[in-house]
């Protein structure tokens, strides 16, 4: 009897356990903050990569295509909810889950809550290039769009934010 199946089982289990963290974070900022629909789409995510494992190329890192295949799912999931669209985060409900995350610092909520009020393209753009620390190019693969427009996505919303967290451009951020 063969150990393969055993040593690709063990191969994938670390691949998970070095990225899981970096692929649920990622999938946390993109849907807003909902842990259980973030932990969900990352499952779905590593599922997915185990099925399609023959298909890495090599040609990017393999953090890449694992949020590449986490922002597809993300992608997937907002279509397919599209007829059960949520209601954003009211102030009452947001207040709530500040309050379950007392141990946050005040500058990271405030971070977050910049990010949300950012438009989709460029909160995608500032996750991907800021918060998972991605390379210009990484991110544009990642999110299946020209360099030229991710850069645009980039300044535009490190713009927005440095406005809606600061009241103005910040140096330090540019």
């Amino acid at each position: 009897m063969s150990d393969a199946p055993a040593l690709h089982a063990a191969g994938f289990e670390a691949l998970v356990r070095a990225h899981q963290s970096h692929v649920r974070r990622q999938l946390r900022r993109l849907t807003k903050g909902d842990d259980a629909l973030a932990d969900d789409l990352a499952q779905e995510t590593f599922v997915l990569a185990w099925r399609h494992i023959g298909s890495f190329r090599g040609d990017a890192r393999v953090a890449t295509w694992l949020y590449r295949i986490a922002y597809n799912a993300f992608l997937a999931h907002r279509r397919s909810a599209h007829e059960h669209r949520h209601e954003p985060l009211d102030d009452e409900h947001a207040t709530e889950i500040v309050a379950d995350r007392s141990r946050q610092s005040a500058q990271r909520i405030d971070i977050e809550r910049a990010l949300s009020a950012l438009p989709e393209a460029e909160r995608m753009a500032l996750i991907h290039c800021f918060g998972l620390d991605l390379s210009h190019a990484e991110a544009a693969e990642v999110l299946g769009w020209p360099l030229g427009t991710l850069k645009s996505h980039v300044a535009r919303g490190k713009a927005l934010f440095a406005q809606d967290l600061y009241g103005g451009a910040d140096p330090s951020f540019q």
